[in-house]
């Protein structure tokens, strides 16, 4: 794990976070050049010639997020606790999406970020991590990165044909309902997986790791989330079957992917949209195998007790496979309330190597829009998540061993994290939302000698 620089609880440029925010929020929406042939097209056949949408497109994004924890119960700590004293950090990005689309269903996306700040803890001391916003790295000073950069080929075959509308990474274009896409380049792999329509946006819904995402999902990320890879996706009615091929990092939490192709995953989802009566739902069985090279806990416990030495994967690390596999849920009841459900496995016996320390993972929720309040683009959430370690993780941890993000020294009393998370997003203009966010702690990283820790958090976001 590369080292973290020393956190700063408070944003070095205000000025610029709250000015380039209120430029979104603000400002006026830009137009993208159209394509100069017409379509009028509105059968189920899709015609040969370039579809009528824009030929160039741009769009934004910018979020700030603040997050502090009270004082909490802690008789020690270790090299990755969340430490016991209130504190606060936040995060902030912004983000150009141009897209580019040159002939009939292909697009070309590239995603320039500029990032700022920090997870509580400099994003440790919790399995499953209080803000999807908070990378493994964190910096003072805002800094630029190319986060996404691929291509995407949409092949139009029978059934109904409908225009989507243009978003954050997508053209306005003509789909029919069976299509074959295919996806390569870099990007994030949750852009394509493990979607849950009211748990998977931590820039518009819930923050917590392990609810916008399945946290025993171990997918193949650097230290931002992202990687390079192919992925296809088969649509045909309700069904869709996703594959895809990814690399992975040098080393586990590394900035670097590993370019010489010995460290990659392989994932896999079936996906199912239904609906009870005119209610819709979906049901997604997601599964991955990271071929790398990683450490199991039993050859570490054992090199640990021979040295008395503390515990660490990194020394016994060799080339092995750590599967997974979770199934995701969501069911709308009404036109304003809507449940999901996820639940995880990944093999307890590897350490993680990417996203975080979770070998099992039980979660579910509910969101609530604001039309009974004539809200209509506001929203709540609420939800609970249980989160588990092996066996052989939590003898690791206790023999000195640290995570990705949890260690803290010894784990003599274990038991599962347990968190809770609620929040209320307030729609202030057509493409600006407030949030507040709270989130209760239950044995965090683990630890019943810990916690539990309470969490308060707001949130400003715009996009066009």
């Amino acid at each position: 794990m590369k080292k973290r620089l020393k956190q700063r609880r408070v944003c070095p440029r205000p000025v610029l976070c709250l000015g380039l925010f209120a430029a979104l929020a603000f400002g006026q929406k830009v137009k993208a050049i159209p394509a100069s042939s017409p379509l009028t097209q509105t059968t189920d056949a899709v015609p040969d010639t370039l579809e009528t949408t824009d030929v160039f497109a741009l769009h934004a994004q910018s979020t700030l997020v603040w997050q502090g924890h009270n004082t909490f119960n802690a008789p020690y700590s270790g090299p990755q606790s969340l430490k016991p004293a209130a504190r606060g950090a936040e995060t902030w990005d912004l983000t150009l999406f141009t897209g580019l689309h040159p002939w009939k269903g292909g697009e070309i996306w590239v995603n320039g970020e500029v990032d700022q700040g920090f997870g509580l803890g400099n994003t440790l001391g919790i399995a499953g991590f209080s803000s999807g916003e908070a990378y493994k790295l964190g910096r003072g000073t805002p800094y630029f990165r190319v986060q996404r950069a691929f291509f995407r080929q949409t092949f139009n075959f029978s059934g109904t044909t409908e225009k989507i509308p243009s978003d954050l990474n997508q053209f306005s274009i003509h789909q029919s309902s069976n299509r074959l896409v295919i996806t390569a380049g870099k990007f994030s792999i949750p852009d394509l997986y493990d979607n849950n329509t009211y748990a998977h946006d931590p820039r518009s819904d819930f923050l917590n790791w392990s609810l916008i995402d399945t946290g025993t999902f171990d997918y193949a990320a650097d230290s931002w989330g992202y990687t390079t890879g192919i992925a296809t996706e088969w649509f045909q009615g309700r069904w869709t079957l996703r594959s895809g091929l990814f690399l992975m990092s040098v080393i586990p939490n590394s900035p670097d992917t590993d370019t010489s192709f010995k460290n990659f995953q392989i994932d896999e989802e079936l996906e199912e949209r239904h609906s009870i009566g005119s209610l819709p739902g979906k049901i997604l069985l997601t599964a991955f195998n990271s071929h790398a090279h990683m450490g199991r806990f039993k050859d570490a416990l054992l090199l640990s007790a021979l040295t008395n030495t503390p515990a660490s994967t990194a020394d016994v690390r060799k080339m092995g496979n750590r599967p997974g596999v979770s199934m995701t849920l969501e069911q709308s009841l009404s036109a304003n309330i809507a449940i999901f459900l996820r639940a995880g496995w990944a093999d307890g016996h590897y350490e993680s190597y990417e996203f975080t320390d979770i070998d099992r993972t039980l979660a579910g929720g509910a969101s609530l829009d604001g039309a009974a309040w004539h809200r209509q683009n506001d929203r709540i959430g609420l939800a609970y998540v249980m989160n588990a370690a092996s066996g052989l993780r939590k003898k690791y941890l206790n023999a000195g061993g640290t995570g990705l993000l949890v260690g803290d020294g010894i784990l003599p009393h274990a038991g599962n994290e347990h968190i809770v998370e609620a929040y209320y997003d307030l729609a202030v203009s057509n493409i600006g939302h407030i949030t507040l966010d709270y989130q209760w702690v239950g044995n965090p990283a683990y630890n019943m000698d810990r916690g539990p820790v309470s969490i308060f958090g707001g949130r400003v976001h715009s996009e066009f």
